[in-house]
């Protein structure tokens, strides 16, 4: 992966510019805040939808993420699912997609990924060995919450980012709506780079990345649809990497990525989440992978495979609960 600048961000706000020009059809609002930020809005007080969704997703990577919809048949069920592919993983799902950067202002906390991350760069051990950075005039965050953000929200980032709040979108959309859930299970790839990176495996080395997910059903509330995505990922999740490494590395790798390699691994992330009493920091890290994946060696050829998916999990969370 080369660290030259892919224009991450000047993406994404076209992208955004296209959700605000299309906010009916989308079923989204598009507003301004007092400093001139813009609140792109895709599931708090509008519908949002499965469009809203895609452009999301794809606004989270960066542009350099393509995603659509596939159906998926698991253990002899049929889910509608979302399939993601890139180029670009180590930029589009680490340096962009990945939620990151703890936005904290006052009493307002959310977790903030998109393209801006990689302008502001305050997560600099991970932009270290991702050896990417860009610097834009404008920049896009992505915030997973239910509380659109405030003016005290966009000049806190515009300062870490040294930008105007002006220069800010923010795209914005609860766990439990159509277009989180999207946008959420879209992070197919992404989790299994961020597994990979925590294992100690260089990030750079992988080439490109397909993968697919099932679409979890809108949740009651935030905290069923947490465990929703989540398990989507977890046990129906499904992830192909081309990797520019040997088959020694890669043999040993395979084995410890996927999320049945856990001691957590088994049950609807739900009841993992009540069993540790609702500290997410409490269940193991390691869990948050794909179910099943498959790694190519560009050097060899030869494919390694771990994991599998979870038909009974998945139905127990996505029917049962």
């Amino acid at each position: 992966m080369s660290g030259e600048p892919l224009g991450l961000n000047d993406r994404a706000w076209e992208m955004a510019d296209r959700m605000a020009a299309h906010a009916a059809a989308l079923r989204i609002l598009a507003r301004p805040l007092p400093g001139g930020a813009r609140v792109i809005d895709a599931g708090i007080a509008t519908p949002g939808g499965h469009a809203a969704g895609l452009a999301l997703a794809e606004i989270c990577m960066g542009g350099l993420g393509h995603v659509d919809y596939t159906p998926l048949a698991i253990g002899g069920d049929a889910w509608p699912g979302v399939r993601v592919w890139t180029d670009h993983p180590a930029v589009s799902c680490m340096a962009s997609q990945y939620a990151g950067w703890a936005i904290q202002v006052d009493k307002y906390f959310a977790m903030g990924s998109g393209p801006l991350r990689a302008h502001a760069r305050v997560e600099r051990e991970l932009f270290a060995k991702l050896g990417y950075a860009e610097t834009a005039p404008r920049g896009v965050l992505v915030l997973e919450t239910r509380n659109p953000p405030t003016e005290a929200v966009a000049a806190w980032v515009a300062a870490k980012a040294g930008l105007v709040p002006a220069h800010l979108t923010f795209v914005v959309a609860p766990t439990a709506s159509l277009a989180g859930g999207v946008q959420i299970t879209a992070r197919i790839l992404e989790t299994g780079l961020h597994k990979m990176d925590t294992l100690g495996f260089d990030l750079k080395k992988i080439v490109s990345g397909i993968g697919t997910a099932p679409l979890p059903p809108v949740a009651k509330n935030d905290l069923r649809a947490i465990g929703r995505t989540n398990d989507c990922i977890l046990y129906g999740g499904q992830a192909h990497y081309t990797v520019n490494a040997d088959d020694v590395e890669l043999a040993e790798l395979v084995p410890r990525i996927p999320a049945s390699a856990s001691k957590d691994y088994g049950t609807p992330f739900y009841d993992i989440f009540k069993r540790y009493d609702g500290d997410f920091y409490k269940i193991d890290p390691l869990l948050f992978s794909p179910a099943e994946v498959w790694l190519t060696s560009v050097q060899s050829g030869k494919t390694y495979h771990a994991g599998h998916i979870n038909p009974e999990v998945l139905r127990a969370s996505l029917v049962e609960s």
